[in-house]
């Protein structure tokens, strides 16, 4: 069993089904980890939903922000952007069915991965969030905290995911509480990049490192207690890299979507593959 981890599809449909095949994939056999935003700028977004379903178990995925943001149009009352391509999937004959399937889907995954494949534990952790885990919550406590955002998007997640966006609380206080602790939650787990040293996120940034407001780095340039192996995307800028980084943290997000590549990372060997954007007119202005 081989244990692969994507970075953002964002509707890259085409790309995605030559990745698996150059990986020759096979569910069942292997395993496909996922870290967010399947949907939303590429054309494919549909067929993405419905390719990664169809893998059933053998696909492990984690929200990002642009898979909120369908949830937030679909059962949150928020309005679509200029640039989003999500009618598709709103107009699907099993539109409920995709989005039931998607706000299912965790913030985290925690698992020990090894050359065997992928078995719980704790010792060597490897953690996948779509934007990095925040240095100040412990693996276990960023755990607890998504769980309490999951369990609310298990129910009737309307109200939540009207209010879910906001730049504020900008940091982590335990005694957060009610939808400013959940919004917290969400954004460190789906949209951070630059922080500062107590932990305050900055959201104007998204580009390169050298675009880090004063005061501000790449949450992965501060240490951690604890040790585990962390694979994020979102942050298409860094094309892969974490320079600097004094955690172990691995860039999944390669820019497919802006005319770069989607990148599959083995676990067991750390072998990269990347499969070239099929599309140049999508280059990121």
């Amino acid at each position: 069993m081989t244990t692969y981890a994507i970075g953002d599809l964002q509707g890259c449909h085409r790309e995605f089904v030559a990745l698996l095949e150059r990986l020759d994939f096979a569910p069942g056999r292997d395993r496909l980890w996922l870290a967010g935003d399947l949907v939303n700028r590429g054309p494919g977004s549909l067929d993405c939903l419905r390719e990664v379903i169809a893998l059933g178990a053998s696909a492990r995925v984690v929200l990002g922000n642009h898979d909120l943001h369908l949830l937030a149009v679909a059962r949150g009352g928020a309005t679509t952007k200029r640039s989003d391509t999500l009618a598709p999937i709103l107009e699907a004959r099993d539109r409920e069915m995709l989005l039931d399937w998607l706000q299912q889907q965790p913030l985290m995954v925690r698992e020990r991965v090894g050359v065997s494949g992928i078995e719980p534990g704790e010792a060597g952790d490897t953690v996948m969030c779509h934007a990095g885990l925040l240095p100040q919550w412990s693996v276990a406590k960023a755990q607890a905290l998504a769980g309490e955002v999951e369990a609310r998007l298990a129910g009737d997640a309307g109200d939540f995911l009207a209010r879910m966006y906001g730049n504020r609380p900008n940091r982590w206080r335990d005694d957060l509480d009610g939808i400013e602790r959940l919004r917290f939650i969400t954004n460190a787990f789906t949209r951070m990049r630059f922080i500062d040293s107590e932990g305050h996120l900055d959201f104007s940034a998204k580009e390169g490192l050298d675009s880090a407001p004063e005061g501000f780095a790449p949450w992965f340039i501060y240490p951690r207690e604890d040790d585990p192996h962390i694979l994020f995307g979102h942050w298409a800028a860094l094309e892969g890299a974490t320079p600097g980084s004094r955690v172990r943290a691995e860039a999944l997000d390669t820019g497919c979507v802006w005319g770069g590549s989607l990148t599959a990372l083995d676990l067991s060997t750390g072998k990269r593959y990347h499969q070239p954007s099929r599309d140049p007119r999508r280059a990121r202005p």
